[in-house]
């Protein structure tokens, strides 16, 4: 099934099973209290925690399906997500073997991919620059 894209200029809605294919850059950033927090910064108040990484990931799918499908029966509006059409979300990244393996060790000691683990990390990072 292919979705086109709607144009950001119209009012027209969408089914609700286009919004919820949509795919929204996710925050992360460690939780003061522990654990690790997740947050959709399109979809205003959709965050949640968790106690590692992988279950944050899961918490959060779940909470911007929830959020998507509650503002979908209201007729709230659902935004797009920002930056969609702007960047590919791919990125080739070059290091030394030594960091490659610390960061593969320290992604399998959290039992998550090493995608994901980087994807934490730099999350990380920009939320705590953007909070600071």
């Amino acid at each position: 099934m292919t979705i086109t894209k709607p144009n950001k200029s119209t009012s027209q809605r969408y089914s609700l099973d286009y919004y919820l294919k949509l795919t929204y850059p996710i925050t992360f950033y460690p939780d003061p209290d522990g654990g690790y927090v997740a947050e959709i910064k399109d979809l205003n108040g959709c965050l949640t925690q968790g106690e590692i990484i992988e279950e944050a990931i899961t918490n959060i799918n779940e909470a911007r399906e929830l959020w998507i499908e509650t503002a979908y029966e209201y007729g709230d509006e659902i935004p797009l997500p920002s930056s969609e059409s702007e960047y590919s979300g791919k990125l080739m990244l070059r290091m030394p073997k030594g960091l490659h393996h610390r960061l593969a060790t320290l992604a399998k000691s959290e039992g998550v991919s090493l995608n994901q683990y980087l994807l934490f990390l730099l999350s990380s990072a920009t939320g705590k620059s953007a909070l600071h």
